[in-house]
């Protein structure tokens, strides 16, 4: 199963990055000043994505 990870930066950040089941990493985020914020942006992540359109350049 998929696995959003949310750990603290060298700097002190929070960022998340998303690892799907054979444990690689498909997406990462920015860092966060907060946890709390952090965890809204994985909210964030997970009710657009399903709407997200795709697009072929």
């Amino acid at each position: 199963m998929s696995k959003f990870e949310v750990y603290k930066d060298r700097a002190g950040k929070y960022r998340w990055r998303l690892r799907a089941t054979n444990g690689e990493i498909i997406a990462s985020s920015e860092g966060y000043s907060s946890k709390a914020a952090c965890l809204g942006g994985i909210a964030s992540v997970k009710r657009l994505a399903s709407k997200a359109r795709i697009v072929q350049g």
